[in-house]
């Protein structure tokens, strides 16, 4: 079994986070898209859409910096080599 370096968790969570919003979001757009008659609550359907769509940039935004500044490029370690350290 291999380990990451310690704290690569709270990275690993951020991004799983930032997913599962995105892809929350999407859904809300696509049932607004696929069913505006049913949504009778939201008058102005396509400033509803456009603040779904401001969370998905925002979390796109996040993955982004995670990609940019968090991104693992070094060898894995395994629990071993871990212990050694």
């Amino acid at each position: 079994m291999y380990m990451t370096k310690p704290g690569d968790y709270l990275i690993d969570a951020l991004r799983k986070h930032a997913m599962g919003q995105i892809e929350m979001h999407r859904a809300n757009v696509d049932t607004y898209r696929l069913n505006p008659a049913g949504i009778g609550e939201h008058s102005d359907l396509t400033q509803t859409i456009e603040k779904e769509l401001m969370e998905i940039a925002k979390y796109d935004d996040i993955l982004d910096v995670l990609d940019k500044y968090f991104a693992d490029n070094t060898k894995k370690l395994t629990l071993n080599e871990q212990d050694s350290r």
